[in-house]
């Protein structure tokens, strides 16, 4: 062929330029058809690019790594460089040829077989890599948990069908906040469709203000009771977003239970129901509730659906903490249910003066052992208001992890908020004060009996002695000593 020739062949224009026509170049390329977008396909296999040919594609041989390459190609129209093929050399070499010629409003993606190939492309120059086998086990993972979620959904329906018409009491945790409440007032909704009578119950105080606005805007039936023995008045009793009787509750500890509902890891003692549903893998009950609802058809008022999506909210930080997929999947499908001007009004309650009481001794007492600061609040009559100052406190610089602690009657509380991946807070919590604390990698809480501490006359003695034991207890169990240096 003469160079007249050669200069007269008309280059392509693609919008998508696919290097590498194997199984997922291909795949993406009849996508991308489906929406008549110009593409073109280069591929190093002569057998391979004629099949292409065969199928209706501009596809072109060519070894993607030829600095070379983009001479037979017009870009003036070009949107993205996708570097498919199954070799992750290539495909950085491509990434980095390509990052050299294009302007920065063209995207250069590309495939890697693992993290490190991934980082390498992403540092010269890919604007996104995917990883085909996380992918592929994403998706897997994702429909098995589709199918445990209606398999866990059928066995509720089967057990409330088996005990339609009986009363059933559904037991909060003492300090009952918006994800337990939510999750319980769906559970009543979810009876109703079995001709089941459900009561909410606490053996407590609910505190936050928030939550006290919660509870009053949307008129959720808590009923506020004393002592286990109300209990007897059920037939059967359910535990939402607590998991074992007698810990944080006042349900007996030997009292038989049908319902345990939860996303709480239980810790050494082990949960027994009926019908149990765990999901430490969730960042909310009211995920689960919500999951439940979906699952059995059954409608969502405007009400609900704004008391589960607050609840999920509330318990994630706006889904900062733990949050997962799940999470989103709910919000998702409550949200266009939900009454935002009503959302708006419980989110955003005057803060009482007895929360900025204790902020500001949670404040003046920090402590500070290297990144880990710990504050001694003093005596407490509203426990909230030590989760609300521990995340205060833990927007602090330097900050990693934070614990408040105070004393209300015959126990020490302790509220401890955590943004070191490194640690695992429920663990350490459980660790450092036993079997009455735990939580999530991020949050946890402790209730601690005063025990031999309450002889203590002093108030002030008794304040020391008590900082002492938490400060002491605390740092061991997370590996550093007083001097702020791992141990």
């Amino acid at each position: 062929m003469t160079q007249k020739n050669v200069e007269s062949v008309k280059k392509p224009r693609p919008e998508f330029l696919i290097l590498g026509g194997g199984i997922i170049g291909f795949a993406v390329a009849k996508e991308l058809r489906k929406s008549e977008k110009e593409i073109t396909i280069i591929d190093v296999d002569k057998t391979r690019v004629e099949t292409l040919r065969q199928e209706g594609f501009n596809a072109l041989l060519g070894d993607i790594t030829d600095p070379e390459l983009y001479n037979t190609i017009d870009m003036r129209n070009l949107i993205c460089v996708a570097a498919l093929s199954s070799n992750d050399d290539a495909n950085t070499k491509a990434v980095t040829n390509f990052k050299s010629i294009v302007s920065d409003n063209v995207k250069i993606i590309s495939r890697a077989s693992d993290t490190l190939k991934k980082e390498e492309m992403m540092t010269v120059g890919a604007s996104y890599v995917f990883i085909p086998p996380l992918i592929v086990s994403k998706t897997i993972t994702e429909y098995l948990d589709l199918i445990e979620t209606k398999h866990i959904g059928n066995r509720l329906a089967q057990w409330l069908e088996e005990h339609r018409g009986l009363k059933l009491g559904i037991v909060l945790h003492d300090n009952p906040d918006p994800d337990a409440i939510s999750s319980a007032y769906a559970l009543t909704e979810i009876t109703k469709k079995f001709d089941i009578k459900a009561d909410i119950l606490y053996d407590g105080k609910v505190g936050h203000h928030e939550n006290k606005a919660f509870i009053n805007l949307l008129e959720i039936p808590l009923i506020k009771i004393s002592g286990p023995e109300v209990y007897e008045q059920y037939d059967s009793l359910a535990l939402v977003d607590n998991s074992i009787p007698s810990v944080n509750n006042s349900v007996p500890a030997d009292h038989p239970i049908g319902i345990i509902i939860d996303h709480h890891s239980y810790g050494d003692i082990e949960p027994y129901a009926d019908f149990m549903d765990i999901r430490t893998n969730v960042g909310a009950s009211a995920t689960i509730l919500t999951k439940y609802l979906q699952q059995m058809d059954i409608p969502v008022s405007k009400e609900l659906a704004t008391a589960l999506l607050f609840g999920i909210r509330t318990d994630t930080n706006d889904f900062r903490r733990n949050t997962t997929s799940a999470d989103f999947a709910a919000a998702s499908f409550l949200h266009p249910l939900s009454d935002h001007d009503l959302l708006t009004q419980v989110e955003t309650p005057s803060m009482s003066v007895e929360t900025l009481d204790i902020l500001s001794e949670a404040i003046r007492n920090r402590e500070v052992y290297g990144t880990v600061l710990l504050s001694n609040v003093g005596t407490i009559r509203n426990r909230d208001t030590l989760p609300q100052a521990a995340d205060y406190l833990l927007a602090m610089e330097g900050i990693s992890t934070v614990v408040v602690f105070g004393i209300m009657e015959d126990s020490i509380y302790v509220s401890a908020r955590n943004d070191d991946i490194r640690v695992h807070l429920g663990d350490v919590m459980r660790e450092a004060f036993g079997e009455n604390a735990g939580g999530h990698p991020t949050a946890a809480g402790a209730r601690i009996p005063l025990g031999v501490f309450s002889s203590a006359k002093d108030k002030q003695i008794l304040q020391k002695l008590v900082e002492e034991s938490v400060v002491k207890r605390f740092l061991s169990a997370i590996g550093a000593d007083e001097d702020g240096e791992d141990l």
